[in-house]
């Protein structure tokens, strides 16, 4: 079926682009339905959710055809389903997005400026991570969010598994993050994923000097389904940044393959990775 966030933007797509066939303004659609502009708006940049049934008041007025009106009114029903992770609770909007995005990825390209991408990550080295995160959470939280970044783990090994291509500053591997013990078990698991065919880890070393991405980290998904753009995202103390402009998408693609051209190679990578785990013994 797919990610409900996902099939929430497919279905936005969709109706902003019947409109747009429509010829119809949004304030001629806020008009003649009674809406405000503001809502026709959010609805189409999947800002806010919308009911099967005002869908099907959309699709009357934009005059779609029988067919294809079941198939997007199917759309707005499989865009109200929650996804598995409304399980573990009220987890931050931006953060169950994010989510909801990834589930339905067919391959992520991560680089990690500062720590390793949760998608690697231990459950010790989790923890220490989102511990220092959430310096005001109570404990429940804390464990939490370590069970929904494990559980997020599950699409490296579904079928097919997610793809991941992840570049990692070599400043995030020589972090210390919770003492030698995680460190050592983080170096190992690291290790143990370069083996698996469908996940690349690069190191980008600290002689390869300034670099495409000294804003930062972010991450790059593509989606199965060519209605699905590919989006960036961007995440900062405060909140987070989904980059879906088609030309500002592709500088960031070319900022991850300048990186990729000045980071280790797969082998090298290793190497190094091995020889921060010696020292960490």
């Amino acid at each position: 079926m797919g990610s409900p966030t996902v099939r929430r933007r497919r279905l936005a797509s969709e109706l902003r682009q019947l409109r747009e066939r429509a010829q119809l303004t949004l304030e001629q659609v806020a008009e003649r339905l009674g809406w405000s502009i503001t809502k026709v708006s959010r609805v189409e940049t999947c800002k806010v959710g919308v009911t099967p049934k005002d869908v099907e008041r959309l699709l009357g007025l934009y005059e779609v055809t029988s067919s294809k009106r079941e198939e997007i009114v199917g759309l707005a029903r499989d865009a109200q389903k929650k996804g598995w992770w409304h399980a573990y609770g009220d987890l931050p909007t931006e953060y169950a997005t994010y989510i909801g995005l990834e589930a339905e990825a067919a391959s992520v390209r991560c680089f990690a400026s500062e720590i390793i991408p949760g998608l690697l990550q231990t459950e010790d080295y989790a923890r220490a991570v989102i511990r220092a995160a959430l310096i005001t959470s109570p404990p429940g939280e804390i464990e939490r969010r370590v069970q929904v970044r494990m559980a997020r783990q599950r699409l490296l090994s579904e079928v097919p598994p997610l793809r991941l291509w992840t570049i990692i500053d070599e400043a995030a591997l020589r972090r210390a993050v919770g003492g030698p013990d995680v460190i050592r078990d983080q170096m190992r698991r690291l290790l143990d994923v370069a083996d698996v065919p469908t996940i690349a880890v690069q190191v980008l070393p600290f002689g390869a000097g300034a670099h495409a991405a000294t804003c930062g980290a972010f991450e790059l998904l593509e989606f199965p389904e060519r209605a699905d753009p590919d989006v960036a995202f961007l995440e900062n103390l405060t909140g987070s940044l989904y980059v879906e402009d088609e030309r500002d998408v592709y500088r960031y693609t070319l900022a991850f393959d300048h990186l990729r051209a000045k980071a280790l190679d797969l082998g090298e990578s290793c190497e190094l990775i091995a020889e921060i785990l010696g020292r960490a013994g």
